[in-house]
């Protein structure tokens, strides 16, 4: 079958509506905001892009809600740094301490969660991937459409959601069409709940419908300085809990 005649069938699925949450970083006060308009909106699955933990001071928290809540979830770059601290080498030097950090707190269950994730999921409406679908497992950033374009040849589906970046986007085929319709292939980033790095403190996230196939970009506010305070009792690094109040 071919990626778009996946599109005529999307009425009978039984799921309508999902949320495509990515870059939680161990905020757990942006998470539970998420996950109460999730609620609110009477959302039908959730689908996990990655980076559970990393930066924040919440993993075992986020973890477990992850664990209870997302039909799906892949790997992300912070989530193999926390299994083993050697791969945030090329990490920033917070990034690395917070690394060390959530591989010493992490509980068992939670490491043996995060090890059993997978780096790709393909589903018949969407293939979801933390960073990009060409190369999961080397943490490319699709920062401009020259990548963005390489990517589609590495999906079969109508729709590839990732994260990484933490900037929310919409990009199609055509490299020209940036606003959700039908009979287009996108590479879709849902932006960051946890660590936005847009100049947009708001958690972001995104809700697919699958039956009108359209996508929305959610943002909303939550308790910034809770997580920021977190952050500094726990005692990382100040910067991860400074950024937050400026979306960077």
């Amino acid at each position: 079958m071919a990626a778009l005649d996946f599109l005529d069938r999307i009425p009978y699925l039984g799921c309508m509506r999902v949320a495509i949450l990515s870059d939680i970083h161990a905020n757990l006060q942006a998470l539970t905001k998420a996950l109460e308009i999730i609620d609110r909106l009477h959302i039908d699955e959730i689908y996990c892009l990655g980076d559970i933990v990393g930066y924040g001071a919440n993993p075992n928290e986020c973890i477990d809600l992850i664990r209870t809540r997302a039909k799906f979830c892949v790997l992300g770059n912070h989530d193999l740094a926390a299994l083993d601290p050697s791969h945030a080498r090329y990490f920033t030097k917070p990034g690395q301490i917070s690394a060390r950090w959530t591989h010493r707190v992490l509980t068992d269950a939670n490491l043996s969660y995060l090890h059993a994730l997978p780096y790709r999921v393909d589903l018949e409406h969407c293939t979801l991937v933390h960073a990009s679908p060409s190369q999961p497992e080397a943490w490319e950033y699709v920062l401009s459409l020259g990548i963005a374009a390489r990517q589609f040849s590495a999906f079969a589906t109508p729709l590839c959601c990732i994260g990484h970046t933490h900037v929310p986007s919409i990009c199609s085929e055509d490299l020209r069409t940036f606003t959700f319709k039908r009979g287009v292939r996108y590479l879709l980033n849902a932006g960051s709940v946890g660590q936005p790095r847009d100049g947009n403190p708001q958690l972001c996230f995104g809700v697919l419908d699958l039956t009108a196939w359209s996508y929305k970009t959610t943002r909303a506010d939550y308790d910034v300085r809770a997580a920021s305070k977190a952050i500094t009792d726990a005692g990382l690094p100040s910067v991860l809990a400074t950024r937050l109040f400026f979306g960077q």
